[in-house]
């Protein structure tokens, strides 16, 4: 049996048919369908004694499937529920929380277009602006399109073609990328950050000035305390914070290494997590009025935050592995990519 929807030719036919005398049951052999989804159709669309026009009947059960869609756009309750919480409550991408789904609620799907459709297409939603909660905050789909990038001064790093293969496979943690966070001109203080590029784990410092010294400090101090199997490159940019480098190539056991100009590509792990930082601190906004507390939440959103890179698990579960198999095994836990 065909359980679509009817066509229009088939509500043609069942009004010629009918007016012929036929039965619904025979209307259905003829047709190939459920003699009981003609008698429905019957029922409903020439109620009163009114006369079964095709074209009206077919109209209005569009306007109905629409209606329907409507109504119950994210499929049940449950999922409802999910998509809600995980959207507006944890801030996650609909693409997180469709890849998610599976793994909480084993035999529950959705996909990630469907969650936007409801966002930003969804009539008894849009007064909610659920479009706050994602990313970019866009009132409107935007198409994907490049970002420019502002000239800045060589620093003398290794170039990054001689960086170890396994950091550009990820396929060995202890590999990282650092820049800062761009706020206003104005600025006495910055964020540094600093992300590993097989897990994604995250390091955010607030720092009191935008000076190289300060960055390297903070970030020698943080990554020392790491063993030394998750200290192996360091990945900068050739902007002025990165200017005293050298501070940190003991700190790693296979050196620093620069992007080259017009390439922030190549550091693209710390440039996707500034991009969700942004969700908590748009541009334009002055870093002088972001608190060291505020730092330490977006730090933990970030790293107990499932990834689709990582098959829907958190940084801080993939670090984890991997320090309990250096202590464990001398050995180094591989997340299939």
């Amino acid at each position: 049996m065909n359980h679509h929807h009817l066509s229009l030719y088939e509500r043609e036919q069942l009004a010629i048919l009918k007016a012929k005398g036929l039965s619904f049951r025979e209307i259905g052999k003829a047709l190939g369908r459920s003699h009981a989804t003609f008698s429905r159709e019957w029922k409903y669309k020439a109620k009163y004694g009114r006369p079964y026009i095709p074209c009206k009947a077919h109209e209005k059960a569009r306007k109905v499937a629409i209606y329907q869609r409507t109504k119950a756009p994210l499929k049940n309750k449950a999922v409802f529920l999910y998509v809600r919480h995980k959207l507006r409550g944890l801030k996650w991408s609909p693409e997180t929380i469709a890849g998610r789904l599976p793994i909480d609620y084993p035999g529950e799907s959705i996909h990630f277009e469907t969650i936007y459709r409801y966002v930003y297409n969804h009539k008894k939603t849009w007064g909610m602006k659920l479009w706050r909660y994602l990313a970019k905050h866009r009132k409107r789909r935007f198409k994907k399109d490049g970002r420019k990038v502002k000239p800045v001064k060589y620093l003398r790093a290794l170039p990054l073609a001689e960086r170890p293969i396994e950091a550009q496979t990820r396929l060995v943690a202890g590999h990282w990328e650092t820049d800062n966070l761009g706020g206003k001109v104005s600025d006495q203080r910055t964020v540094s950050g600093t992300t590993e590029r097989k897990s994604r784990y995250t390091h955010l410092a607030l720092l009191k000035d935008k000076t190289s010294l300060t960055k390297m400090c903070q970030l020698k101090g943080k990554l020392y305390r790491l063993p030394p199997e998750l200290r192996q490159t360091l990945t900068i940019d050739n902007g002025p914070e990165n200017a005293k480098h050298q501070l940190v190539k003991t700190t790693f056991k296979s050196g620093v290494y620069s992007c080259q100009p017009y390439h922030s590509w190549e550091k693209g792990s710390v440039e996707n997590m500034f991009g969700r930082v942004r969700r908590f601190i748009p541009k334009g906004t002055s870093l002088d009025t972001v608190n060291r507390q505020t730092i330490r939440t977006i730090e933990h959103w970030l790293n107990y935050t499932p990834r689709k890179c990582l098959e829907y698990r958190t940084p801080y579960e993939i670090m984890q592995k991997e320090l309990s198999l250096i202590n464990n095994q001398g050995g180094a836990f591989q997340v299939r990519m």
